[in-house]
């Protein structure tokens, strides 16, 4: 009825408001879980719809746990202050250097082990290298964990969870993946970078410390740095062999944990009290509002609009596709949006370009603000936890300069390329 359908838009809405917007500093999981609580208290969604919705989110649950037990044990262990002083040494007092050494480790973070890692594993690590090298402005490396994280999210179908989701059981195959977006992410890469590094080029005038201590590194450390090696070739096999990557993750994250807990069996509240938990009811949240959209028959009015811009013209389909998606990724956050339109190009069979526009829009959008993707959402997170705010303007206005030139370009390489 239209009003039950005006009343779950609202409260969708509202809900995601309230994850961006935290009113009374919330957690973002409380107007999520409430939004989803009121629809299914209120009769809109039955509650077998949210229960479903749920369920859909497993693979991301288990994933998430994997990487946030990894991250939590080697911030513990020391392995960020190893790392930290490295990176910081290798910059030899150059604050340009160090962002362009963490720029670089960043993408490759992103590309073999996922975006929510660079999120939740590579931004303590960086705090820690800014605080190695003395800088009195840590913002400019820590933007660069939320900004790389989206930017080379689609270099591999790995490096993004929402690749997997946009293609669901058609994913293309590694060899066809590589030549379809290689240049679009070198592009999105490069584009991301010239435009963080030129807006914060004031910052990066000052000085560091050239002359850096490197701890001595645990036993623990060495455990967790290798479990973070091998949970990277675990997530290349299994998407190698079509496999979802949640259980994986989590296995590794778990094997790890208990490898080192062995030797440090007092770490292990410290760890489970370390890790943020509430990103787990977070995400449910959000599975269960989009299901509430689709209840309202809102993909099968998507397909159907799809379908017919197509038929009108196919690389009209695309630019729009992408635009429309990176927009809309920051008014729903990525992973409800990528759910939805993943769901409605797959019914819709459009055409290989027009996917991969969505995939892009979905990716690479989410940099105009803090609440566009997950990895961003863990990224301000793992800032709450090293003393550092950053507000939803603050990331908007920088947003609004870096994201655009990346993703216009990008689409351009992708519908050149196809």
């Amino acid at each position: 009825m239209p009003t039950d359908l005006a009343l779950t838009w609202g409260i969708a809405a509202l809900a995601v408001a309230g994850v961006i917007l935290r009113p009374w500093r919330l957690p973002e999981a409380v107007w999520a879980v409430g939004g989803a609580a009121i629809l299914v208290l209120a009769g809109l969604l039955p509650a077998a719809d949210a229960w479903r919705g749920v369920l859909k989110g497993v693979d991301v649950y288990l994933f998430l746990i994997g990487m946030m037990l990894l991250a939590e044990l080697a911030r513990l262990e020391g392995l960020f202050d190893w790392l930290a002083a490295h990176a910081a040494g290798r910059a030899r007092g150059s604050a340009g250097r160090l962002f362009t050494l963490v720029y670089l480790v960043g993408t490759l973070v992103t590309v073999f082990l996922s975006n929510d890692a660079t999120a939740v594993v590579l931004t303590p690590a960086v705090a820690a290298a800014a605080r190695a090298a003395k800088a009195e402005q840590p913002l400019p490396y820590l933007l660069i964990c939320a900004m790389v994280a989206n930017a080379a999210s689609f270099v591999l179908p790995i490096s993004n969870p929402a690749n997997l989701v946009i293609y669901g059981s058609h994913m293309p195959p590694l060899l066809d993946w590589l030549p379809r977006y290689a240049l679009p992410s070198v592009l999105s890469i490069v584009a991301t970078y010239a435009v963080l590094r030129f807006t914060q080029r004031g910052a990066l005038r000052q000085g560091i410390a050239a002359s850096i201590e490197v701890p001595a590194l645990s036993a623990g450390g060495r455990i967790a740095a290798g479990g973070i090696g091998l949970t990277a070739v675990v997530l290349m096999v299994a998407s190698g062999l079509d496999w979802q990557l949640g259980l994986p993750t989590c296995l590794a994250g778990l094997a790890t944990a208990g490898a080192v807990l062995i030797r440090s069996p007092g770490q292990a509240g410290p760890v489970l009290r370390g890790v943020s938990w509430s990103v787990l009811p977070l995400v449910a949240g959000l599975f269960v509002l989009v299901a509430a959209l689709e209840h309202t028959g809102l993909l099968r009015l998507i397909a159907g609009e799809l379908r017919a811009v197509v038929a009108w013209s196919a690389e009209g389909a695309a630019w729009g596709a992408g635009v429309g998606l990176a927009v809309a990724s920051n008014l729903t956050n990525n992973l409800p949006a990528g759910l939805i339109a993943g769901t409605a190009v797959q019914a819709a069979q459009v055409p290989p370009a027009v996917t991969g526009a969505v995939l892009i829009g979905v990716d690479l959008g989410p940099n105009l603000s803090v609440t566009g993707s997950l990895a961003t959402i863990l990224w301000l997170t793992a800032l709450r936890r090293e003393g550092v705010e950053v507000s939803a303007w603050s990331f908007l206005k920088l947003g609004i300069l870096v994201m655009p030139p990346a993703l216009l370009l990008s689409l351009g390489a992708l519908l050149i390329a196809g």
